[in-house]
């Protein structure tokens, strides 16, 4: 760290905007400002940071110029623009891609009832605007292979044997298409989706599959991809999927705040 610089350590809440300075000087320089002002300022940390170095350097920085970096060692913020981007549903538009006949998962959720007896109940909003399912599939393979014969998995001697990074055996039962996976992501991306959470069965020790439709929306050009066995390397599909949302969901969201904030230097 640079004592000869300024040092900012900032709050920013949905209301106010708290700024703290440590200037060269040794001083302690503290602000509080509306979040939101757009007849003043167009960012409220930078509009902080800049009336304080604009004060305390005595060099004049014009309001609608970039701010000097040079009298900067660094800037520190907490916010809450992912919290009520969430609350507030204005996240990234973005597509559920899930195994073929999971469609409707996360919406059904896990069926808990904190309240048993209430006779109205309002299940939370989707953060999805689109779903579409993949046919590919993997299970574990069963010690037993005549349950499989037993659950109408005939075909299970034709199966691909793969070790999961678990080091637990899997059965591919159906590969990734590649071409209709290309075909399904073009469509989103026509329907103006840039954000997509992928999330597919066994995925956290069978992550083959994710890869690949992570590698082919990357290809067709997604701005930002979220596969599950990245975010949330874990057991059950549910938690999963709903994590790899929220990151595809907000993400994008929070990375348009930042370099809107940084463009500002």
């Amino acid at each position: 760290m640079d004592s000869n610089k300024f040092q900012f350590a900032i709050d920013r809440g949905g209301t106010f905007t708290d700024i703290y300075a440590r200037c060269p000087s040794g001083k302690i320089c503290v602000m509080k400002l509306l979040s939101v002002d757009p007849s003043n300022y167009q960012d409220a940390p930078r509009e902080g940071i800049r009336r304080i170095l604009e004060e305390e350097t005595g060099v004049s920085m014009p309001i609608n110029e970039p701010i000097d970096g040079e009298h900067i060692d660094w800037i520190r913020m907490g916010t809450t623009v992912a919290t009520n981007a969430l609350l507030e549903r204005k996240g990234e538009r973005m597509a559920l891609i899930i195994n073929k006949g999971f469609k409707d998962l996360l919406f059904i959720g896990n069926q808990a009832r904190p309240r048993i007896f209430d006779l109205k109940i309002e299940t939370p909003q989707v953060l999805y605007d689109e779903v579409v399912e993949m046919n590919c599939r993997v299970i574990p393979a069963f010690p037993d292979q005549c349950l499989l014969k037993n659950l109408g998995y005939g075909e299970w001697v034709k199966w691909k044997q793969v070790i999961g990074t678990t080091g637990e055996k899997l059965f591919v039962c159906q590969e990734l298409d590649e071409a209709e996976t290309e075909r399904y992501l073009i469509e989103l991306k026509k329907m103006g989706i840039n954000s997509i959470a992928v999330v597919l069965g066994h995925s956290y020790m069978y992550p083959e599959h994710e890869i690949k439709v992570g590698c082919i929306a990357k290809s067709v050009g997604f701005d930002h991809i979220s596969l599950s066995h990245q975010v949330m390397p874990m057991i059950r599909i549910i938690p999963r999927g709903f994590t790899v949302c929220a990151d595809a969901y907000l993400t994008p969201h929070i990375h348009k705040y930042v370099n809107g904030f940084a463009a500002g230097f």
